[in-house]
């Protein structure tokens, strides 16, 4: 994932910050408790592609 990239993307819905999961290859929103899927090094941020979070997989 390009850092440049990652600096500027944001929560679609709440446009807060998102935590990069590399092995999971996921942006995590914690607000939101959504999971955006990263495929072929492309991040999907649709609500509707989103995986939602178990609480034990929010962070702080």
């Amino acid at each position: 994932m390009d850092n440049k990239l990652l600096e500027i993307l944001v929560c679609p819905l709440c446009k807060g910050p998102l935590v990069y999961r590399k092995e999971a290859r996921e942006l995590v929103c914690n607000a939101d408790a959504l999971a955006f899927p990263i495929r072929d090094g492309i991040p999907v941020m649709l609500e509707e592609e989103a995986r939602k979070l178990a609480p034990e997989e929010r962070a702080g």
